[in-house]
């Protein structure tokens, strides 16, 4: 489930919001006709793990942090709402 939702009113409000926030970093999950859903996800920081891991497990802890998803900053949901 999205953490926010953003209501449009017309299908360019629509498509204009969701062209702004993939400019903005963020990804597209799902489409629908009227709905969409993005998010942002969070970037890892291997420069410092890879030191750490590397001291104590040579690389094995890096690269397991490597496979693992990243965490989700941002979800929203964009709903277009058709009056007419």
């Amino acid at each position: 489930m999205a953490n926010r939702i953003r209501r449009v009113s017309s299908q360019r409000e629509f498509e204009q919001v969701i062209d702004d926030m993939l400019t903005a970093g963020y990804k597209l999950e799902s489409r629908g006709e009227n709905n969409a859903r993005l998010v942002r996800y969070k970037k890892k920081n291997h420069s410092t793990v890879a030191l750490w891991t590397v001291w104590w497990t040579f690389g094995i802890g890096n690269l397991i942090y490597a496979l693992l998803p990243a965490k989700v900053e941002d979800d929203v949901l964009v709903k277009f709402a058709d009056v007419e």
